[in-house]
């Protein structure tokens, strides 16, 4: 049983293009909880990588607070986000829904952009397709990857691994809202 209550600390990850965003936005809504989105977070000004501890340094900043959730799935800082999390929602969506996924967003502009990066309709189509191969090619071992690194950094948190939009949309309809009001959802 998920409660706002007693779960204030949740990871949510996997496969680029399983959700991540729309799920996260949506148990934001639901939960009162601050979002951090990785992906806005990791780019500097001009779309610059970060170093790996600059990447990491930020991240343990943004997860100082008592509260939030996180999305992203940057499996070389997981271990980051599990020591703080209390919960970890893994996004196991069909890799070729992903892809799906990717294809399409790249005909759509983001809403909002890392600070200081600016983004044609052509940068966006480009970088969006090329996940598609990437995704394919990761299909078999992304999930494993990131479920060994769970199993290594969040023994101590509850887990969740949803594997169809059925059991994305229960989890949510069972969350606690912000009054704190507990629903059964059976995923787990």
């Amino acid at each position: 049983m998920y409660s706002h209550e007693t779960q204030r600390r949740i990871v949510v990850t996997g496969m680029a293009g399983a959700g991540k965003s729309t799920f996260s936005r949506a148990l934001a809504a639901k939960s009162g909880l601050p979002l951090i989105h990785l992906d806005l977070q990791f780019w500097k000004p001009g779309w610059t990588e970060p170093s790996e501890a600059e990447w990491r340094e930020k991240q343990r900043g943004l997860l100082a607070g008592d509260a939030w959730i996180v999305d992203g799935n940057y499996a070389e800082t997981l271990d980051l986000r599990l020591e703080r999390a209390d919960t970890v929602v893994l996004l196991a969506t069909p890799w070729w829904r992903c892809a799906g996924r990717a294809m399409l967003r790249g005909f759509r502009m983001p809403d909002t952009l890392p600070e200081g990066s600016e983004y044609s309709r052509w940068q966006r189509l480009r970088a969006e397709w090329r996940l598609v191969p990437i995704i394919w090619r990761n299909r078999r071992t992304e999930l494993e990857r990131e479920q060994t690194i769970i199993a290594r950094h969040g023994q101590h948190t509850t887990q969740y691994v949803l594997k169809s939009k059925r059991a994305i949309r229960e989890f949510l309809d069972g969350c606690a809202d912000v009054a704190g009001e507990e629903h059964s959802h059976g995923s787990n």
